[in-house]
């Protein structure tokens, strides 16, 4: 049983994911086009890699995506994957994250223990 938030530990590469992993972490957005809560997630990721160094933002267009959208099994937008430097998924969210969240979700990522379980 999957813990609400967890994701099983699978991981994405710069090659699935259309963009470059970062040095420590990679925030991951599932968009869509005429989503507005997508805009403002998009600006909190965007905020929230800017400030903390080595943090990538990767935004996939999910209508264009929908081979990885089955894959992962996202079900609506916005949803954010948060992938440890390895590529491995730590936490999954859907909705309009606040910035103090996506904070703490990044602390799990880079933490020693690689975001395990």
């Amino acid at each position: 049983m999957r813990v609400p938030g967890r994701d099983d530990g699978r991981r994405l590469g710069a090659d699935r994911l259309g963009g470059a992993l970062g040095e420590r972490a990679t925030l991951v957005l599932f968009s869509s086009a005429f989503c507005a809560p997508c805009r403002a997630t998009r600006r909190v990721l965007g905020e929230v890699a800017g400030m903390v160094p080595g943090v990538a933002h990767v935004e996939i267009d999910a209508e264009a995506r929908l081979d990885l959208v089955r894959e992962l099994g996202i079900l609506r937008t916005p949803t954010v994957l948060v992938l440890d430097a390895e590529g491995r998924i730590v936490r999954r969210a859907s909705g309009l994250p606040r910035k103090a969240d996506v904070v703490a979700a990044l602390g799990e990522a880079v933490s020693p223990e690689g975001g395990e379980r």
